[in-house]
């Protein structure tokens, strides 16, 4: 019999704290849409209309995405 205590396998590393509220920026391109996507896809919603400027160079975007729960008073600007 062993001392050792049951080993289930390798731990899971701990998820990443999801912020309710993020601002999405950058070249408005396929990898910008795609980061929007991602984020969609984790489960965050769109808030507020996406917006756009030239940098003189390029066009850059930017697009707030919000957790379900924070639509319903729970996002915090500080």
């Amino acid at each position: 019999m062993s001392d050792l205590a049951p080993h289930d396998g390798p731990s899971q590393p701990a998820a990443p704290e999801r912020h309710t509220y993020r601002l999405l920026t950058g070249p408005d391109d396929a990898e910008f849409c795609a980061r929007v996507s991602d984020a969609l896809a984790e489960g965050y919603q769109l808030y507020g209309s996406p917006s756009v400027t030239f940098d003189g160079a390029r066009v850059v975007a930017a697009q707030a995405v919000v957790l379900p729960q924070a639509t319903q008073g729970e996002v915090r600007f500080v």
